[in-house]
């Protein structure tokens, strides 16, 4: 059943190719953008539980698959069945304790092999496959999080920590010296943004220790943000004014407002 109902939709993916004058302009180039966009979707319905979006969206998210699939075969680069053997190949390669005689003692040790299988594939780096497009938090998250599966990691969180004030006093000590430099502020900036750089990098250390996924935990402050000031303007708006004509004291006054009001919800 699923065979087949996979087969139709590949068939009506390759017809519009061929019949639709959008769809055969199209390039892997050319809806690349869109692809993370729809991603981003499937990730926003994961985020807000709402399972009849996540089904749409996954949906959009296999159209892309095929559709690039598509266009590379029609380029004589590769059929959508290579895709999927080649998956299939990896899963199975990369999963000994499930097809194969390995046993490991948990998930862990599953990601220790995971990182020490790609490397015998042939990457010269434990650091290889992280995307370059990856938002920067999750790539920081994703590069640590792989070399510490060759054990390069701090041992106790405690130590992490310390290296976060460490890259906050050293951050502080760089905007000293550029409050007291003058006629090479963008030699200074440079410096300094390299120094709250390394302060986000820690951090992402820490949350990784804590079990904390800081993509995820940076996604719902600003969506707690985005609440909690959509209140403000509504309330101001209900008042009869505009932003512009309110004082930062009456907005705070909705936001500690709206804090109340939204954490009861």
């Amino acid at each position: 059943m699923i065979e087949a109902k996979f087969n139709g939709f590949v068939d009506i993916v390759k017809r519009l190719r061929k019949e639709c004058p959008w769809d055969r302009e199209q390039t892997n180039d050319s809806i690349k953008s869109a692809t993370i966009e729809e991603a981003y979707e499937v990730v926003e319905a994961v985020d807000n539980k709402d399972y009849d979006e996540l089904k749409k969206e996954l949906g959009d998210l296999l159209l892309h698959v095929v559709f690039h699939s598509v266009i590379a075969e029609g380029e004589g680069k590769f059929k959508l069945e290579e895709v999927i053997e080649s998956i299939k190949d990896k899963l199975i390669r990369r999963h000994p304790h499930v097809f194969g005689e390995v046993k490991v003692s948990g998930p862990e040790e599953v990601k220790k092999n995971w990182e020490a299988i790609k490397l015998s594939e042939g990457r010269e780096s434990v650091l290889e496959g992280v995307p370059k497009e990856l938002p920067s938090l999750q790539r920081a998250f994703r590069l640590q999080e792989k070399a510490s599966k060759v054990g390069f990691d701090w041992e106790k969180k405690e130590e992490v920590w310390k290296k976060v004030i460490e890259e906050i006093e050293e951050m502080q000590e760089r905007l000293r010296e550029r409050e007291g430099e003058r006629g090479v502020e963008n030699d200074s900036n440079k410096k300094l943004e390299d120094e709250i750089g390394d302060v986000f990098f820690a951090l992402v250390n820490y949350s990784r220790f804590l079990g904390i996924n800081p993509e995820n935990a940076l996604r719902r402050t600003n969506r707690k943000f985005i609440n909690r000031f959509n209140y403000v303007e509504k309330k101001i708006a209900d008042s009869g004014r505009e932003l512009k004509e309110c004082s930062l004291a009456d907005m705070d006054k909705f936001w500690d407002e709206s804090k109340r009001i939204l954490r009861k919800e």
